[in-house]
């Protein structure tokens, strides 16, 4: 007799892991629904999804919202999430909408949940042991509030399923590229006046006999993982390949704000990673800066995962690595007008 199949709530289908994650469960012979939510308006079909997709438009802050996406479900996954943007509502959306999401998933029954944090989790800190595995606790970088707010959130996410009969699996995705997935490349290039600030870094590029974007260099290293490998991971996820837990994604290799800059048609300069840091504190307390600077974080401390557990029990394994990830970004940030 042959197996039921899952219904699939997913929340945050129309940002960058999730439309590709749609596209993984629409082809997993496991799913046979497929339900997402976000605020913004949405059609399947103008993105050849077939009819097990459908759409509705919604609210994480809104609990009716929220419990009306999963009841049915199976398994829920949990994408929506602000990346960028103002810090307080970004807080409330994060955290707040994320607590709807949890509660609502173990008040319906669900079974398993699907929910991405981030290698910002971990914190951006000298003594944190390189390459970072599973193992190691997470511990916010409390001045940037993404990271905080992914901490955050895998604390209470075990609050919520302790003693509950939902499992749960946990990404760690480092930075997430791809052609649809231009959020770096828009990231950087917000940030382009704002290096301008930086005193040692005007010193360097005054020497320079160029003109043209210029990025800091301060010479940290660091993952990208495409969203079709992160994608890949969820469908394993939802469809219960190996067991619940934490784990990191992350493409082959790594990258540099060099090589980056390269593919941009940008230059980039040598700058103490001290300098860097020195910015991301005084743009804390300097009003009219964007959002974006406090990414700064992310380049003060190496952050290198080890993805051993992801393919050993998952069986994951990423086609793109971080060069052919870039690769792709960058076209597809050319193409989208961003550069």
């Amino acid at each position: 007799m042959e197996s039921t199949k899952l219904t699939v709530a997913i929340t945050g289908p129309t940002g960058d892991i999730g439309l590709a994650a749609l596209r993984a469960l629409d082809r997993s012979p496991a799913v046979g629904r497929i339900v997402g939510m976000a605020r913004r308006p949405f059609d399947p079909a103008a993105h050849e999804l077939s009819g097990k997709v459908v759409y509705q438009r919604g609210d994480v802050l809104d609990r009716d919202s929220v419990d009306a996406l999963v009841d049915g479900a199976d398994v829920v996954v949990h994408l929506a999430f602000i990346i960028i943007g103002d810090p307080e509502d970004a807080r409330r959306i994060n955290t707040e909408g994320s607590r709807n999401v949890f509660e609502a998933t173990v008040d319906a029954g669900v079974g398993r949940l699907v929910y991405t944090s981030s290698v910002a989790a971990y914190g951006f800190h000298a003594d944190n042991p390189q390459p970072l595995t599973e193992e190691v606790p997470v511990r916010a970088s409390e001045d940037f509030y993404y990271s905080a707010h992914k901490a955050e959130l895998e604390r209470v996410l075990d609050d919520c399923i302790a003693g509950s009969d939902t499992e749960a699996y946990v990404f760690r995705p480092c930075i997430v590229a791809g052609a649809g997935a231009t959020t770096l490349i828009e990231t950087t290039v917000r940030m382009l006046p704002v290096y301008g600030q930086l005193r040692l870094f005007r010193r360097a590029v005054d020497q320079i006999p160029f003109i043209g974007p210029v990025l800091p260099d301060p010479g940290i290293e660091f993952q990208l993982v495409h969203t079709l490998d992160v994608a890949s991971a969820i469908r394993a996820a939802v469809e219960g390949v190996g067991e619940p837990g934490r784990y990191n994604l992350a493409g082959p290799g790594a990258m540099s704000i060099a090589r980056m800059a390269r593919a941009c048609g940008w230059w980039a300069v040598p700058v103490p990673g001290a300098a860097v840091a020195a910015l991301s504190e005084v743009a804390t307390r300097v009003p009219g800066l964007p959002p974006e600077i406090e990414w700064l974080n992310a380049f003060r401390e190496p952050t290198l995962m080890d993805t051993h557990k992801a393919r050993e029990v998952l069986g994951w394994e990423p086609e793109w690595d971080a060069e052919a990830t870039l690769r792709e970004t960058v076209a597809g940030a050319r193409e989208a007008g961003v550069l």
